[in-house]
């Protein structure tokens, strides 16, 4: 059995969302304690509780101790790794793509492909919305021989939730391929998605794009925002979301097929102006240095590279706690090999096979 405080580095939820998932993937019992010790709400929140029992599920495991306010629980992972269809309801607005991020790893290892239809949060803060998920992240971990297919089924957004995704997953034909992204070269174009529901006589799309674009031309860059407006009327989603709300994400691509992103939800009182600058300046900040993936991306991708076969490396635009946290949990956990230089990081994964 392996112990894991959970008030190390960040002390926030990464850890149990990480620990569980290589849990299963090293058939090694898990003690974690001091659950969330660094938070305002220590203990297990839904959306950390439903991912654990989407792991436990999966791998028919056992879990132990866990419950909305846990500070500690145990688990033993079950005998191989399944595939198939799972439904999953996070019962607040908490984070689906989070959720989703917890068991992707797994799915990669199933005997089958797997399905997932995660009901939930899809645009809050301190949370990756699924269109960064979608549109960066992804297409990355595309290169890595990763192949991951997620689609909007209902918009949700904070305090009602109530949104749904669909992912599919196809399990890895042999390892991970490792992750090399070192020369950022130039930008060549910047894409986004304005959405917004309910919120269409107030043109709170049109104004998050109009103010992102204003920002982003005036440091000479020519960015194609699609704007959407979530009503019975659109046909891109089959379902209208129960709530209003709004998010902005923006992404840039360069010519040696770096992607880096930003993104921001609505909330009440937050102008859809302000917004669209937010989440302008953000990417603009991040393509002034050198990185090669925004710092959202840095910390999502360590668990990937860790269970890659041989070196990867990117440069990333800032140390944060968040990468902290993964760089230690997957030495501590997987036994990879970690390194930061100048903002370069690298990690030896393990080249995991099913």
């Amino acid at each position: 059995m392996i112990t894991i405080d959970g008030s190390q580095k960040s002390g926030s939820g990464t850890i149990v969302r990480d620990a569980v998932p290589f849990s299963v993937l090293t058939e090694e019992e898990l003690f974690l304690t001091n659950i969330r010790a660094n938070r305002h709400k220590p203990g297990l929140r839904a959306q950390h509780l439903r991912g654990i029992e989407a792991s436990a599920r999966i791998c028919q495991g056992e879990l132990a101790k866990a419950t909305i306010g846990s500070k500690e629980i145990r688990f033993k992972p079950g005998k191989g790794i399944r595939g198939g269809t799972f439904k999953w309801d996070i019962g607040t607005a908490g984070s689906t793509t989070m959720l989703a991020l917890s068991v992707i790893p797994l799915a990669l290892f199933a005997d089958k492909p797997s399905r997932y239809e995660i009901t939930g949060g899809l645009f809050q803060d301190f949370a990756p919305s699924i269109y960064h998920v979608k549109y960066v992240l992804l297409r990355i971990l595309e290169t890595m021989g990763i192949h991951v297919h997620i689609k909007i089924i209902r918009p949700g957004y904070v305090p009602m939730g109530k949104g749904r995704i669909q992912v599919k997953v196809f399990p890895v034909k042999e390892t991970i391929k490792p992750l090399i992204r070192v020369d950022r070269g130039k930008t060549t174009g910047i894409k986004g998605i304005a959405l917004s529901s309910l919120l269409q006589k107030r043109k709170v799309s049109d104004r998050m794009a109009k103010e992102c674009q204003k920002r982003l031309k005036s440091k000479g860059y020519v960015p194609d925002i699609e704007i959407l407006y979530d009503n019975k009327n659109n046909p891109v989603y089959p379902r209208t979301s129960i709530q209003a709300g709004a998010s902005l994400a923006i992404w840039a691509v360069t010519d040696t097929g770096c992607l880096m992103g930003s993104d921001m939800a609505g909330a009440p009182g937050r102008p859809s102006e302000y917004i669209g600058k937010k989440v302008a300046n953000h990417l603009i900040q991040a393509l002034e240095t050198e990185a090669t993936v925004d710092e959202h991306v840095a910390d999502q991708l360590i668990p990937f590279c860790g269970l890659a076969h041989g070196w990867s490396s990117y440069i990333i635009p800032q140390m944060t706690d968040h990468i902290k946290t993964r760089l230690w949990l997957v030495e501590k956990m997987l036994g990879a090999k970690t390194e930061v230089k100048e903002n370069r990081l690298r990690v030896k994964g393990i080249g995991y096979r099913r």
